[in-house]
């Protein structure tokens, strides 16, 4: 099922617990309830500050809200990157959002950031170019990067938005 909001399944606070222990200076999530529940646990018995970035939110699905994910794979495999479907926010646009919070990102001073967002997040930053298929990245996942590579990451994510194709 695309979108929603659900919290966390038993499997995801077990992952998110694995996370507790390592050296964060900041954190930084989307506003999903699971984001911010994942840095709660992972931050838990620390000092660490949790900030929401609505910059970090999972994309706008619109109308395919609650209906089974390949019809929303076949509509986005379907059509321009820079179209949206009706309610919700195209791939570009989304893209564009990622890379204004990853230059929020790589603005910050602390050395250690934790970010929790969605697999769209990571994937925006790791496939060249942008793919269509919204989902293959696993629920857990985590990705570490310097902040030359984020921003190797998302200069080039920037390059693809100005000329979007699939």
């Amino acid at each position: 099922v695309v979108g929603g909001d659900a919290r966390l399944t038993a499997r995801g606070r077990e992952q998110a617990r694995a996370l507790a222990g390592r050296a964060f200076d900041v954190c930084f999530t989307s506003p999903a309830l699971r984001a911010r529940e994942t840095a709660a646990l992972a931050l838990e018995g620390t000092d660490v500050r949790q900030t929401v970035l609505p910059e970090l939110a999972d994309i706008g699905f619109g109308e395919f809200t609650g209906k089974p994910l390949p019809e929303y794979r076949a509509w986005i495999a379907a059509h321009d990157p820079a179209e949206a479907p009706p309610g919700g926010e195209s791939r570009v646009g989304t893209l564009r959002r990622f890379c204004r919070a990853y230059r929020m990102l790589l603005e910050r001073p602390e050395p250690h950031l934790l970010v929790v967002a969605h697999g769209l997040t990571l994937s925006a930053l790791t496939d060249d170019p942008p793919q269509p298929s919204v989902a293959g990245v696993p629920y857990g996942s985590t990705l570490e990067l310097t902040r030359a590579e984020l921003e190797v990451a998302a200069a080039r994510l920037e390059r693809w938005c100005e000329a979007p194709a699939w």
